[in-house]
């Protein structure tokens, strides 16, 4: 055990924001970077091949969003840990990180060495949260009553990302390029998601996952 290194794979859309964490995580003798991503599908992609210890995860990133990530590593790389390292402090943002199984919450302003501190703890076993975020938010989460909660799991999790890809402007035909599938499959997801929604215009598409958090309003 004593030799053993915490794997860690970065998951940003910045490239600034990954060659500095990269720069960071490189001075560490108990941490070594396996990989990193600049979207949320290409983050589960490699964690999938890599088996990291632990993801540092933005949230605002283009294809798939960190919280919907974290979604999918969850189920699918289970013993990997995740942690958001974000700008956004809502109240929105965190519980729908929470929810979605991350180990640890930080924000972008913190000092390095919390980072590096967060990385230990989830390592540990332990949740990390930013002292910046407010213990009613994780309240709310223990309490495990969020009315959103379950309305979001009723979509899977290619709906989803097909919803956050829609919301971003992608056509149809776009949406197969980037996932991988036909025009076809891509607008079989479109009308499952519409009618379990019952929303049955773009716009509305946009407006509820603006609502979710799956895209930002000014994205």
């Amino acid at each position: 055990m004593k030799g053993e290194r915490t794997k860690v794979l970065l998951a940003d859309d910045h490239t600034i924001v990954r060659e500095g964490l990269l720069s960071l995580l490189h001075e560490q003798q108990d941490i070594v970077v396996v990989g990193a991503a600049e979207n949320g599908q290409e983050a589960v992609e490699k964690a999938r091949r890599t088996f990291p210890d632990v993801v540092i995860m933005d949230i605002a990133m283009p294809l798939l969003n960190g919280i919907e990530a974290t979604r999918q590593l969850t189920r699918l790389v289970p013993q990997t840990k995740v942690i958001v390292l974000t700008m956004y402090v809502d109240e929105e943002y965190v519980l729908r990180a929470l929810q979605a199984g991350v180990r640890g919450y930080l924000l972008k302003r913190a000092a390095a060495s919390e980072l590096l501190q967060a990385i230990r703890a989830v390592t540990r076993g332990d949740f990390y949260l930013s002292s910046d975020i407010s213990r009613v938010v994780v309240e709310r989460f223990l309490a495990s009553d969020d009315p959103g909660a379950e309305e979001a799991v009723a979509l899977s999790d290619r709906e989803r990302q097909i919803l956050q890809l829609v919301a971003e402007g992608y056509t149809n035909r776009q949406i197969s390029t980037a996932l991988g599938i036909t025009p076809k499959t891509v607008d079989t997801h479109r009308t499952r998601l519409m009618t379990k929604l019952d929303i049955h215009d773009t716009p509305g598409l946009v407006r509820y996952a603006i609502r979710k958090g799956l895209v930002r309003a000014d994205d």
